[in-house]
């Protein structure tokens, strides 16, 4: 079924009366503060209050928004605010007359009856096996496919590791490890110990699957490695699974995307005569890959519908060097209204990502008042559809607006910090790239230190938005208030914040609370700015270390 949301396609003309004139924007581009009180970075930094961060995560967040899911009323409101309140501040749009770029999504939802089995077992959806497929077929067969263990399903040439070295896996399904090799062989001196890196993801598995012409792919699950049970397996990767309208129709993807049980996978191996401990220790030592002499049928029903949402794009022109731009992401979405829950229905997605959201307003309210303009343009990227994978800054990356060779960094905003202050900053994927010597500057003038995020097995640095500019090859940040707080009183603060907060990610309870203190965003803000203008003021671009699995294309 494909079908256009009125609302979604409304927006533009809706909003079209907020949208600045070529006059207007050259007027707003070279307007600075009245000369009769120049305002200098210090001043801007200083004032620069959380106060407004939490006012503007308010409103986004109230129940008039909805939830703010892509392609609904929320959307159009929200997209609303954000064109009031750029164009207020004096930024511009990015590119021609719209602060806004088109994203055409498709939802793919699979009939709970799919099936699959391996050899003489067949698996039950959800119980022990999840299968899906993104092309865009009413139906998808894999019958009678050989399948083959490929260790963790690597191709890694800087690693020098290739689970696919000498074998042909044409029209075969694939079974794969979860992560990567170093989780559980940290002392072995390969890929990057404990931390995970984007070899670890599912996406790569399913992405490198496909360059390698698998017909299926089926990831094992384990919670320890992947850093969630299987019960969020179950229900993330049933229901509607979104994606970004492709010319190809999902053609180069492999036909079956699935998951096994641990428990499930056990009983294949041991169905091929092989012990599944065992030959994940050999797929531990080096590249690996097995024949298990068994066959794979699968069968999955789609249905299909389109959508039409939009990223948000606005800029603070720079005074020496307007092409270049340090682009700040956050995304503007969360998961809407669900009409069939009893009591409260909205998801108002207070702090994620409504936090982020207004933290970027501030930060663009900030800078918009300085008397000299950094040297380099400063853009305002606030995307959509970050909760059904990443899609609005995917389709960015794909289709850039300021283009990758004139982006000079990403720093994304995601879920601020509202523990109140702290004496350190966490950094997502410590060791990137040479954005942390900024950080670490713009950290030390607050008197704090930059430590390492705490789970970094968990791969967090692939699970938000700054990661489709890093795997575009653009140096990406993403930074916030550490675990450590600043005070006993803080500390007593986030002990009850805490309490409150506790299991309310992506629940309806993520919602704004007057006792939340925004001291913690105002910091981080502040700091992350701060970072923004170095960048923007440098010599040179930052680069990505030499250990990086991203560099410049």
């Amino acid at each position: 079924m494909k079908r256009h949301f009125v609302t979604a396609l409304l927006c533009c003309s809706l909003l079209s009366a907020c949208q600045p004139n070529q006059a207007e924007r050259k007027t707003m581009s070279q307007t600075q503060t009245p000369s009769q009180a120049a305002v200098s970075f210090a001043d801007v930094y200083n004032s620069l209050s959380g106060e407004t961060i939490i006012e503007h995560a308010r409103v986004l967040a109230s129940d008039e928004f909805g939830g703010r899911l892509p392609a609904t009323e929320g959307e159009t409101k929200t997209l609303a605010y954000l064109i009031e309140h750029f164009t207020q501040a004096g930024l511009v749009p990015t590119a021609g007359d719209s602060f806004l770029q088109p994203v055409e999504l498709i939802s793919i939802t699979a009939s709970p009856d799919a099936s699959l089995s391996i050899g003489e077992q067949t698996f039950t959806y959800k119980d022990n096996m999840v299968v899906g497929s993104q092309r865009e077929q009413a139906q998808i067969d894999v019958s009678d496919s050989e399948v083959v263990f490929v260790g963790y399903g690597v191709n890694a040439p800087e690693y020098n590791w290739n689970d696919y070295e000498g074998l042909d896996v044409t029209g075969k399904t694939v079974v794969i490890l979860v992560n990567d090799p170093g989780f559980e062989n940290p002392d072995a001196g390969i890929f990057e110990g404990k931390t995970m890196t984007y070899y670890g993801r599912w996406s790569y598995k399913y992405e490198e699957a496909s360059r390698q012409g698998a017909a299926a792919a089926l990831i094992v699950h384990e919670t320890e490695p992947a850093s969630y049970g299987w019960s969020v397996v179950a229900n993330s990767w049933s229901g509607p699974q979104y994606g970004l309208v492709n010319p190809d129709k999902g053609a180069s993807r492999v036909a079956i995307e699935g998951w096994l049980s641990l428990d499930a996978a056990v009983s294949v191996f041991a169905a091929a005569g092989k012990d599944f401990a065992a030959e994940k220790a050999k797929a531990l030592q080096g590249p690996y890959h097995s024949a298990l002499n068994l066959t794979a049928s699968a069968t999955v029903q789609n249905s299909f519908e389109t959508s039409t949402s939009y990223n948000f794009l606005a800029t603070l022109p720079g005074h020496e060097l307007p092409d270049e731009h340090i682009i700040f992401t956050a995304h503007w979405d969360h998961l809407g209204t669900d009409t069939s829950l009893e009591g409260d229905q909205i998801y108002n997605g207070f702090h994620d990502n409504a936090t982020g959201t207004a933290g970027l307003i501030t930060i663009a309210q900030q800078l918009a008042k300085l008397s000299e303009r950094p040297r380099r343009s400063i853009s305002f990227l606030i995307v959509t559809a970050e909760e059904q994978g990443l899609l609005g800054s995917k389709y960015y990356a794909n289709h850039p607006v300021i283009p990758l060779n004139k982006t000079v960094a990403n720093i994304n905003v995601d879920a601020m910090n509202i523990l109140g202050q702290t004496q350190d900053v966490a950094v997502v994927g410590q060791g990137k790239s040479e954005l942390e010597q900024y950080l670490v500057a713009a950290a030390t003038k607050q008197g704090r230190v930059v430590v390492q995020e705490p789970r970094p097995e968990a791969g967090y640095y692939y699970r938000s938005d700054h990661f489709s500019f890093a795997k575009a090859g653009v140096p990406a940040l993403y930074a916030y208030g550490g675990a450590t707080p600043l005070n006993e009183e803080v500390a007593a603060y986030r002990k009850k914040i805490n309490v409150i907060q506790r299991g309310c990610y992506h629940q309806v309870c993520d919602q704004y609370r007057e006792s939340i203190d925004p001291s913690g965003m105002e910091e981080d803000a502040r700091m992350l700015m701060d970072v923004a203008t170095r960048v923007a003021n440098a010599e040179t671009w930052p680069q990505w270390s030499a250990t990086s699995e991203f560099q410049r294309k």
